[in-house]
């Protein structure tokens, strides 16, 4: 597995640690909002960063989705 493909599986583990959530609901979430693709996306800057950081940034990406 590349580090791109580990840094995502520790993503979802994170997420869903963080808000409770099954494997299958965070897998859920992630698909309904496209956050797989931008994790990937924004990989260079994001595995540099602490958990919390991860995890809020998810929720503002959401929320944006949510929003548009």
């Amino acid at each position: 597995m590349s580090a791109e493909g580990k840094f995502l599986v520790f993503c979802i583990e994170m997420y869903k640690a963080a808000k409770n959530l099954t494997g299958k609901e965070a897998i859920s979430f992630f698909k309904r909002y496209g956050v797989s693709d931008y994790v990937l996306s924004c990989y260079e800057a994001l595995h540099t960063t602490g958990t919390n950081y991860i995890v809020e940034d998810i929720d503002l990406f959401v929320e944006a989705r949510q929003q548009s």
